[in-house]
């Protein structure tokens, strides 16, 4: 399609979208909007920033408005579920702008504001609601909320809304909805356990994979720093000093590591603001102001904010902590060269950081370029923090002899000289530290109470 006007849009969005400057559908525009039109289910792939929002708020517009319709009172028609309430927020901005002259009727609803307002938009109906799960959860539970009439269901960022965190709070809510609603899924990435989720709630979906799963922005630079744990603070500052590097987004694996970062940041004369979960609702959109208009080029996140933050002139993206899950990698990079821009991403790894390093890169298909930057003990951490090889069957598999005259400590050694003694300390923590980590991310996510 070499235009909007050749999909069939209704000339009110059409008008629209020349005021917001749109003039040619995305790949992922372009193929899933004739789907969206003609009423079938969807499951959408394309990497973040390629206009997934527009791909089914454009379509589901011009639906609203050819078929007109009271909205249910204490419901909608259509229904738009998002993982975060930054993500939520934007979304609904980007629908009210190219609705601007439908005369739809919109409300978002998300955790951490009042819920009164929420409850008076509900009790008259809207045309469109966009919502976190949780707390559409607790207006379903108090009467609020009646989705029967819903007539189209979106889930924006499927992977996560279906992970462990959501699927519970997305399963109640899609079980008081009608069968017959037409279902949407959107995502960057698509595991294969999470798509077959998607294959019980679909009916006979078109499919539509505009890039390759997982894939990252072609205009990304990847830049992967080895260093010690204890040398990221100050390099992370040096960088953010250097030449070139105007607004940036730092990741940091933990709420309790952004803040830490922020905090560093400042001290070391360099303005950055932390938003995460723990963050109240005014302290996280203060956050996002002063970061779109510049008063402060830093903007320090966990993974919340690679779903939710659509911020033009992301020159840098730095991965202070790598993270746990290789497809939040992704995520968090795509933040950066938007809208036809280059952008460069830098990632740290401590040698404890190594195993998740690998996992990124597999799933990626590609090493990323590094250099190194670790201390003679930081280089042995990493090599003992690497998967020991399976001893090989019979004598002489280790080069030089099998090591003869080196200490024999801890369990005995096979004849290939594999060590079979216990794990080093920190694989033998790694499970339970990643279960705890896995824990405080999933609260990043949980919107609603």
């Amino acid at each position: 399609m070499t235009d909007f006007a050749s999909l069939g849009l209704a000339e009110p969005i059409l008008r629209a979208l020349t005021q917001e400057g749109y003039t040619t559908p995305t790949p992922i525009q372009a193929q899933a909007i004739p789907h969206v039109l003609a009423g079938r289910d969807l499951l959408g792939i394309a990497q973040t920033g390629t206009g997934k929002t527009a791909a089914f708020a454009l379509p589901l517009l011009h639906h609203l408005a050819d078929r007109k319709a009271p909205a249910p009172r204490g419901g909608c028609r259509v229904l738009i579920l998002s993982p975060t309430r930054e993500l939520a927020s934007q979304i609904h901005d980007n629908i009210k702008s190219y609705g601007r002259f439908l005369g739809l009727s919109t409300a978002v609803i998300f955790g951490g504001v009042g819920a009164r307002p929420q409850v008076d938009a509900l009790r008259r109906g809207v045309d469109i609601l966009v919502a976190t799960p949780g707390r559409l959860q607790d207006h379903v539970q108090t009467g609020a909320a009646k989705l029967q009439g819903t007539e189209v269901l979106v889930l924006d960022e499927a992977d996560q809304m279906l992970d462990r965190g959501f699927w519970p709070a997305v399963k109640r809510l899609s079980s008081v909805m009608s069968k017959n609603r037409q279902t949407l899924f959107f995502s960057a990435t698509m595991p294969t356990e999470i798509a077959k989720i998607a294959g019980e709630m679909l009916k006979d979906p078109a499919k539509v994979s505009v890039t390759p799963v997982s894939s990252t922005a072609e205009r990304v630079e990847q830049k992967l720093i080895h260093l010690d744990a204890s040398m990221k603070r100050v390099v992370l500052s040096e960088m953010l000093r250097e030449q070139g590097v105007g607004r940036a987004l730092v990741f940091a694996r933990t709420k309790h590591g952004a803040d830490r970062v922020a905090k560093n940041l400042n001290a070391d004369g360099i303005n950055a603001h932390a938003i995460h979960g723990d963050r109240s609702q005014g302290q996280r959109e203060r956050a996002l102001a002063d970061f779109r208009s510049g008063r402060a080029s830093i903007l320090v996140a966990t993974d919340i904010a690679s779903r939710g933050i659509d911020v033009d002139g992301v020159t840098h993206v730095f991965q202070f902590d790598l993270p746990d899950t290789p497809e939040a990698y992704v995520h968090r990079i795509g933040r950066t060269a938007r809208a036809g821009a280059s952008g460069e991403a830098v990632t740290f790894c401590a040698p404890d950081e190594v195993v998740k390093l690998k996992a990124v890169e597999k799933l990626i298909a590609m090493k990323i370029p590094s250099e190194d930057r670790r201390s003679d003990a930081g280089r042995a951490e990493a090599a003992a923090a690497q998967p020991k090889p399976q001893p090989q069957r019979g004598r002489g598999g280790r080069p030089g002899g099998g090591g003869q005259g080196a200490p024999r400590q801890g369990a005995p050694r096979g004849g290939n000289g594999a060590g079979r003694g216990a794990p080093p300390r920190a694989a033998r923590g790694g499970a339970e530290g990643q279960r705890k980590d896995r824990a405080w991310r999933e609260s990043d996510f949980r919107d609603g109470r």
